[in-house]
């Protein structure tokens, strides 16, 4: 059996059966053999809690009853948590952020009157040893929310530490990835006027009070790039009828809002901070995109068009129509679910980071690793473990590891979430191996200390 020696020692083999630089190559599997892990900190438990916290009813009812097709209104009483969400982000986290961490657009959009104001009315140097010029100046922040303008903490999910940790349980829970924005108004103020949003949100009311009205879409299940704007008429004539629901958001309160449903939200007699959490779901149109991407393989979809076509006449062009709606629906009908998964997933997995890894620490733990330290799977890590014949293929969000056949029954007990001691890592010959495994995965960051 192959040695797996680390590089460098003593001339023996070093662990990969292929150069380092060939772990970015995504080399596909044999069908069949793929074994995929769960995009999430390995823990079930903490994923239920933080949907918990979001909705009023048992997971399964959100899913069949509510998940994009209409809203759900949760009573703080109705949730988890009594204090509400401001172990999540408080006010005074807000002003934290906005005095002390040195934010830079875009990680913060300010709006009055239904408009984005220039990012120049609020940012500029930081002074010495700091003169980008597009940080945040709290000063220019403090008069703008004085005069009525709703600030807006973009990027949460990257920059909070709780709102870190958070999302990535809650989009473990939904399977989704997500973004988390917060919105602070000022009291008697509204930001936007009467909009829709192009991916679900479950709104988090932290503190003060917020009169939300919602009403139906105009354009059920708007993808990305079919934008409220470009409706403005029919959005402003709905927003003038009935609401569907007319609500004021008390603290602890939670909205869940399909993608397409119109919203208006002004605070009431105080300040108001609320964080959203936004949805960024795949829908099937994605999979039509990326069907048609693969059908370029096939010959007859890349044929020229005759020669001399008049591309305005209908009655020349509905010949040649005919024919590629044939051709499109053969090649549809011989569409391998495992390329259309493996392009999802290059769509999809690199939208979710995971959990947050500390560099210093990492690369102490690696020079001080031995067969009794315990390591872990990086939690929120989107992986999968492909069996290749000589070869096991560890897929991740933005590359591909390649090891030999005979770290499977060790790689399959590491990604399976819990702590392991190296030293019983199992179907290696001796601690130097299971070392040398760990040190690798450990340098890719696909392990943390436990």
């Amino acid at each position: 059996m192959t040695r797996l020696d680390p590089p460098g020692g003593h001339g023996r083999p070093a662990v990969p059966s292929v150069p380092l630089e060939a772990a970015a190559r995504d080399t596909a599997a044999p069908r069949g053999v793929a074994e995929a892990a769960a995009p999430g900190s390995g823990s079930a438990s903490t994923a239920e809690a933080a949907l918990a916290r979001c909705v009023s009813v048992e997971a399964a009812k959100f899913a069949a009853a509510h998940w994009g097709q209409t809203p759900l209104l949760s009573r703080a009483a109705e949730l988890p948590n009594p204090a509400g969400f401001t172990d999540l982000l408080s006010p005074a986290d807000a002003d934290e952020l906005l005095s002390r961490r040195g934010l830079r657009t875009p990680f913060l959009r300010v709006a009055k009157d239904g408009q984005v104001l220039p990012a120049a009315r609020y940012t500029g140097g930081g002074g010495a040893g700091a003169e980008i010029g597009d940080q945040v100046l709290d000063e220019k922040v403090m008069r703008l929310y004085a005069d009525g303008a709703t600030l807006v903490l973009q990027g949460l999910h990257r920059t909070w530490p709780a709102l870190i940790d958070f999302t990535r349980d809650l989009s473990l829970a939904v399977g989704q990835p997500m973004q988390v924005n917060a919105y602070l108004t000022p009291a008697g103020n509204q930001g936007f006027a009467t909009h829709y949003d192009t991916h679900d949100v479950f709104v988090l009311q932290v503190d003060g009070r917020k009169h939300w009205r919602i009403h139906p879409p105009v354009l059920p299940d708007p993808l990305e790039r079919q934008q409220w704007g470009g409706r403005a008429d029919e959005v402003t004539a709905t927003a003038a009828g009935e609401p569907a629901l007319d609500v004021v958001l008390e603290p602890g309160d939670a909205l869940y809002l399909p993608r397409g449903w119109l919203h208006s939200a002004q605070a009431q007699d105080a300040s108001s901070l609320h964080l959203t959490v936004g949805i960024r779901a795949l829908t099937r149109y994605a999979l039509v995109e990326e069907l048609l991407a693969l059908a370029a393989e096939d010959r007859r979809l890349r044929a020229t068009l005759p020669f001399g076509t008049d591309l305005a006449d209908p009655d020349a062009i509905e010949p040649e129509l005919t024919e590629t709606v044939e051709a499109l629906r053969d090649w549809l009908l011989r569409a391998d679910p495992t390329e259309v998964a493996a392009r999802l997933r290059q769509r999809a997995w690199p939208a979710s980071r995971p959990a947050p890894l500390r560099p210093l620490a990492q690369a102490a733990a690696i020079a001080a690793l031995d067969a009794d330290s315990r390591v872990t799977v990086r939690p929120g890590l989107r992986r999968q473990l492909d069996e290749h014949g000589e070869q096991v293929v560890l897929r991740l969000f933005d590359r591909t590891v390649t090891l030999p056949a005979q770290c499977a029954p060790a790689l399959r007990v590491l990604l399976a979430g819990t702590a392991v001691r190296v030293g019983d890592l199992p179907g290696l010959d001796d601690d130097a191996d299971r070392l040398t495994l760990t040190r690798r995965l450990l340098r890719e960051a696909v392990l943390v200390p436990a």
